[in-house]
């Protein structure tokens, strides 16, 4: 019997065995490390139901589903939305009930529909579907709502942070101390408080969450005090890499904070490595052998993640820039209907120019997989702290290219605290799509930032040896005995 059979038969067999019910935010980047954590706490012998709506349960089901035929007991349930109920118009894009694909404009509403799924997954729950009752929920922090599903259940209730802990003390000490009153430009600089080391950051860059959006007050407000009451929080991160951090938000916040990360080792062979989100748009066999064609070390690799999306400008100037650095390259451009017919052509242009030492991905690529092939050796990203995370633990430098939210926050802590990443010097945040302000990064500016992250000379090699000892630690955190290891254990023994 494997491990985690023993595992699941041992969780199923045991009445007082944990059952965690994972509520994650329904986006990629905060759905696919709360899976993995979850598939995590299984291999410890808990029981765990993870939430989804239809289209994102869609993208994670291969993986809950290979977990399940390993033995683990993991459970994936979705729930539709109402958009009825809350005035959200019919007719949105495939797979509207992801948040990825919310325009903006409707974004509050698609919150409130996710917060009338409270009753029906308490009645999922309260009917003879699970083995047990939950023991503990773990809540997205963006979902306030869940108090009152926990409350309901009689259970204790942990916030789930897909981000670092440098970036959510940061967010909290802005806010904590008002660092922004009386700073009328959002993109002035001022110093964030309660730190030893000196870091600034505009309110434009780290508003604090759910912050300086017109019509969020209320439920930026609803955030802020579910956070505050939570039982816990459990962080896709590692102590090694930012004790600091950790320590100085665990006592902010008086209340116990557990490591867990990095979460995306819960994958160890490249099959369930290339599972990880959605359809991949390229064969992992055909990255493969692309990537075994070229040195080690020598290629770049660009994606800015799911949301994302530049203009045909912009476009060009990451292209030509990738291609003029010389280096070897795989670029996920997305999907061509992303695309209007002046970025397509140019695309299909340079895509013809560069065959054979660039190659372009048209749609989802098998990141992690990607970036541990030997032939890796950098990664311009968008900053989202799932694919820093992903950097980290491959042992690769980083071009920071940070659009909004919590990447500005994940720049500072790869470039000015870790000392892996080379900026690509953007200050002021894109929410998307680049908007009217045409904030274009020149190809100069992205041939440069290329170079002097593969090449570099003395400061290049010790940026990479700098890479090389996080990866080492960061694996180091997740195996037996490791800090992420031991309170994975802990949390399934806390709540058992």
């Amino acid at each position: 019997m494997s491990n985690h059979a023993a595992a699941s038969d041992e969780a199923n067999n045991k009445a007082d065995a944990a059952h965690f019910l994972f509520v994650p935010l329904m986006a990629q980047g905060h759905i696919i490390p709360a899976v993995d954590t979850a598939l995590l706490l299984a291999t410890q012998g808990a029981l765990c139901t993870i939430v989804a709506t239809p289209s994102t349960a869609a993208r994670v089901r291969p993986t809950v589903d290979s977990a399940r035929l390993s033995g683990l007991a993991v459970t994936l349930v979705d729930f539709p939305l109402d958009y009825a109920a809350v005035g959200l118009p019919g007719g949105m894009p495939g797979g509207a009930d992801n948040m990825d694909n919310i325009p903006l404009e409707h974004m509050l509403s698609y919150y409130r529909a996710i917060a009338l799924l409270r009753e029906p997954i308490e009645s999922y729950l309260r009917a003879a579907h699970a083995p047990r009752p939950p023991t503990c929920v773990v809540s997205d922090f963006c979902h306030p709502w869940t108090r009152e599903l926990a409350a309901s259940l009689g259970v204790p209730r942990l916030s789930f942070f897909s981000m670092c802990a440098f970036c959510i003390l940061c967010q909290h000490n802005v806010e904590r101390f008002n660092a922004y009153d009386g700073v009328l430009d959002p993109n002035e600089p001022v110093v964030v408080p309660g730190l030893e080391k000196r870091f600034e950051v505009t309110r434009a860059q780290a508003p604090g969450f759910f912050r300086g959006w017109p019509g969020w007050e209320q439920f930026g407000d609803d955030v802020e005090t579910a956070r505050a009451q939570a039982d816990g929080v459990v962080i896709n991160t590692f102590l090694e890499m930012e004790p600091e951090y950790v320590a100085g938000y665990t006592a902010a916040r008086g209340m116990k904070v557990w490591t867990v990360g990095p979460v995306s080792l819960y994958h160890q062979h490249t099959a369930t490595l290339a599972l990880r989100g959605d359809t991949t748009a390229i064969d992992a066999d055909e990255c493969l052998r692309w990537l075994d064609g070229k040195e080690p070390g020598s290629v770049v690799y660009a994606s800015f993640g799911s949301i994302v999306h530049a203009d045909p400008k912009q476009v060009s100037e990451l292209g030509l820039g990738l291609e003029a650095s010389g280096h070897p390259f795989i670029w996920v451009v997305k999907d061509a209907a992303r695309h209007d017919e002046t970025a397509l052509a140019f695309l299909r242009g340079l895509e013809a120019r560069v065959a054979g030492r660039g190659l372009l991905v048209w749609g989802w690529a098998p990141q992690a997989l990607i970036l541990s092939h030997r032939a890796a050796g950098a990664f311009v990203t968008h900053c989202g702290w799932n694919s820093t995370l992903e950097a980290v633990t491959a042992g690769l430098p980083v071009v920071t290219w940070p659009h909004f939210t919590d990447q500005f926050l994940n720049e500072k802590l790869a470039v000015e605290v870790l000392e892996i990443g080379v900026s690509v010097g953007v200050k002021e945040p894109v929410l998307y799509q680049v908007d009217q302000k045409e904030i274009v990064v020149g190809r100069e500016t992205v041939e440069a930032a290329v170079r002097s992250v593969m090449d570099g000379g003395e400061e290049g090699e010790e940026r990479r040896r700098r890479a090389r000892a996080l990866a080492g630690k960061a694996k180091a955190a997740m195996r037996e005995g490791g800090s992420s290891h031991s309170n994975i254990r802990d949390l399934v023994k806390c709540f058992e």
